[in-house]
């Protein structure tokens, strides 16, 4: 029954894989080192409560370039994985990439207080802000940012969230630029993180 399980989970979670890469397949063309240009629509104006104080309104950030990363603080590995190396690399880039923010959105709003958040990242580099959503808000925050995210029961009662692994890079215009993979290996991130760090 669980190899069952496991199997159905498995070819679900691969026929999600690639309607998401079908979706990103059809904002632009990918060049040779992950970025790509013309994404046409993606992600949309929001107000989310921050972990620096107030709301963050998504029009204060045009001008400069940030990413866009869908989490929880209860993630085993995804999310501390992707959190570390970006940070990494961010100090690795140094000044170059003193405007960069990196907004962590929580997918587990239930759980994922302002404070638990902000507690959280503090491990992580002091560009990174989290953002904690209303639970009503997150439907149409996936479906602006073509995210998937769902709540799985585990075995002690609790839960756990599959969400989506991918962090998304936007341009000054506010335009997705390219994305990061989970793991991706550290030359690719950051000439990605270059590449959006330089592009107007």
């Amino acid at each position: 029954m669980a190899v069952a399980l496991g199997f159905r989970r498995a070819l679900w979670a691969m026929a999600f894989l690639v309607a998401l890469l079908g979706g990103l397949v059809a904002y632009g063309q990918w060049t040779g080192d992950g970025t790509k240009q013309n994404f046409g629509i993606f992600g949309a104006p929001f107000k989310l409560a921050s972990t620096k104080g107030g709301e963050l309104d998504s029009q204060t950030l045009n001008g400069k370039p940030y990413g866009i990363f869908f989490g929880f603080a209860h993630c085993p590995e995804v999310c501390p994985t992707t959190l570390f190396e970006m940070s990494a690399s961010l100090k690795e880039l140094g000044d170059s990439a003193k405007d960069f923010r990196l907004l962590f959105i929580t997918v587990d709003p239930e759980r994922d207080t302002l404070p638990i958040i902000k507690d959280y990242l503090s491990n992580f580099d002091p560009r990174i802000e989290g953002l904690v959503p209303k639970l009503e808000q997150l439907p149409k925050l996936a479906r602006d940012f073509h995210i998937y995210y769902k709540k799985e029961p585990t075995s002690d009662g609790s839960y756990t969230m599959d969400h989506t692994a991918a962090l998304f890079l936007m341009d000054r215009s506010g335009q997705l630029k390219s994305t990061i993979s989970f793991d991706e290996n550290r030359a690719t991130r950051t000439s990605k993180l270059k590449n959006v760090l330089a592009a107007h």
